[in-house]
């Protein structure tokens, strides 16, 4: 396994040729100077002129280009990230090789209509619920079995970490709720920790508080989790006990949104039970269900 000072030179390596490759990109047309004529012997921008545009030295740029072990800031690696016109998943990989950490995630103009692609990719996975999530846990759509089976409907907040603490028809199925309800607000804790000053985190803090006095009494525990998988046990008012592993994945293109995908376990027969409630005989059994 290779040493931390090997991988630091190879880090520092990469960001000297990933610096020099995106530099000869930009074109001074693009960069907003004039070409240079004949005297510009390649077509993209100088050191020099990469450090004026950035407002940084021209000796620091060179440094950081040459890949020397030098003091950056995150507001000067955005500076020439702005000069390079690097997109934001490359200004993210100059963090990186740069040796800071990165800024969150931002979604792409041209990634901006992936849903119907994820509305596809839910509905297949029938008879298996799942279902689609923003970052401060508000539903953007679910697929039938998720309506069936976790009782996603459209007179509830919307908001899955709300509706996880005050939906009764999720909270009479669930025979897991208990052991779960740790898990989700130590998830949600490390989504608001991981960006503290963004309202929207704040806002759904304010309305799941004053929902639920179970959430808070959790929140003040401050666990903290990553998002991941999930055991869950319900007891369907049609069929009785589900089994099920929920399993949370980000969209790299998307890294607004979470995907939920329910997998059916090898017991009581859940997932023979899953098909028989997405087969018409079953969807009209949900529509008038037993009291749970």
């Amino acid at each position: 396994m290779p040493d931390t000072d090997t991988i630091k030179t190879q880090r520092l390596r990469e960001l000297r040729e990933f610096l020099m490759n995106r530099r000869a990109r930009v074109t001074p047309a693009e960069a907003g100077l004039p070409d240079g004529g004949a005297r510009r012997r390649t077509p993209g921008l100088r050191r020099e002129e990469v450090a004026v545009l950035a407002g940084v030295g021209a000796s620091w740029y060179q440094w950081l280009e040459q890949g020397r072990d030098i003091s950056v800031s995150p507001q000067v690696l955005d500076s020439v990230a702005r000069v390079l016109r690097l997109s934001d998943v490359e200004r993210r990989h100059l963090y990186v090789l740069a040796g800071l950490n990165p800024p969150a995630p931002e979604v792409a103009p041209e990634k901006r209509d992936m849903c119907e692609g994820l509305r596809r990719l839910i509905d297949t996975w029938m008879p298996y619920p799942a279902h689609i999530m923003d970052m401060y846990y508000n539903c953007v759509m679910y697929n039938d079995a998720a309506a069936i089976v976790l009782g996603m409907r459209p007179d509830i907040t919307q908001n899955c970490l709300v509706d996880f603490f005050t939906d009764p028809m999720y909270r009479s199925r669930s025979k897991s709720w208990e052991s779960n309800a740790r898990t989700v607000v130590a998830q949600f804790r490390a989504a608001c920790a991981a960006r503290p000053d963004d309202e929207g985190y704040q806002a759904v803090l304010a309305q799941a508080r004053e929902a639920s006095d179970e959430f808070t009494a959790l929140w003040e525990q401050r666990d903290i989790e990553d998002a991941g998988q999930i055991r869950k046990e319900l007891d369907h008012p049609l069929v009785g006990l589900l089994c099920m592993e929920s399993t949370a994945m980000k969209v790299p293109a998307r890294p607004d949104l979470t995907v939920v995908l329910h997998t059916p376990l090898d017991e009581a027969n859940t997932a023979a039970k899953l098909e028989w409630l997405a087969s018409p005989e079953g969807r009209r059994g949900a529509m008038y269900p037993v009291a749970g």
